[in-house]
């Protein structure tokens, strides 16, 4: 048990290598009056959002669900601020059952590249056959770097099926934040939306143990996306 913990955690702290640029530096350095603002913020969204599920199970009381995944999104051709051809971020989950609801609840945060976040949801889980798995999920988070604020909130959907130790997955989702500068002068804000859809799979090699990989597409950018965690 301790070994996987630790290979989790390890895969959260390598993973911050995978960003050459700090996201809250590259964003004082190219931030601008004439900056667009809104195309930097859907994709800010899109990093938090993707981390919304990796399979369409829930867990089961007295249960729990804990892992680390890395979101890398291309920014959109309109972000002229970020100078990375990705943004990164690592998140941290924590998943467990609500019984009396018949809820799941999920905690993540990220402290990664100079932009922290933290925040959470509700999963509502439904099984046919035993085979198929369907999700739906809102989450909220609040996230930060020296220059600015964000409010996240999203809401998805997803559905897989197990195939034997294979979990292939698809889903849609919506993001929609609020971000607001601050430090840099006259503040800025700026309200945005974009539907997100993914595809992936979760693989199980060992017994509690899952990794998994996903790609992700909005009218304005796409996102790839890989994790790896334990489930009880």
């Amino acid at each position: 048990m301790k070994k996987l913990l630790a290979l989790l955690f390890a895969f959260f702290t390598l993973a911050g290598y995978a960003s050459a640029t700090n996201i809250a530096d590259d964003f004082r350095a190219h931030y601008s009056a004439s900056s667009d603002l809104s195309a930097y913020n859907k994709d800010i969204n899109a990093m938090i959002g993707v981390a919304d599920f990796h399979t369409g199970r829930g867990t089961t009381f007295p249960g729990f669900d804990i892992g680390a995944t890395l979101s890398a999104v291309k920014p959109s051709d309109k972000n002229n601020i970020t100078s990375d051809d990705y943004l990164y971020a690592g998140f941290i989950t924590a998943e467990t059952k609500i019984p009396v609801l018949d809820l799941g609840v999920v905690v993540r945060g990220t402290d990664m590249n100079g932009f922290q976040s933290l925040g959470g949801g509700l999963k509502y889980n439904y099984d046919l056959f035993d085979t198929v798995h369907l999700s739906l999920a809102g989450f909220y988070d609040r996230g930060k770097t020296d220059w600015y604020t964000t409010d996240h909130y999203s809401a998805s959907a997803v559905a897989s099926m197990s195939v034997l130790f294979f979990t292939p997955y698809v889903g849609v989702g919506y993001d929609y934040g609020e971000l607001k500068t601050r430090n840099l002068g006259e503040e800025r804000s700026t309200s945005d939306g974009a539907v997100r859809y993914t595809a992936g799979v979760n693989v199980k090699p060992f017994p509690f143990v899952y990794m998994f990989g996903a790609y992700t597409y909005t009218a304005d950018n796409h996102a790839l996306q890989g994790g790896i965690g334990l489930n009880f």
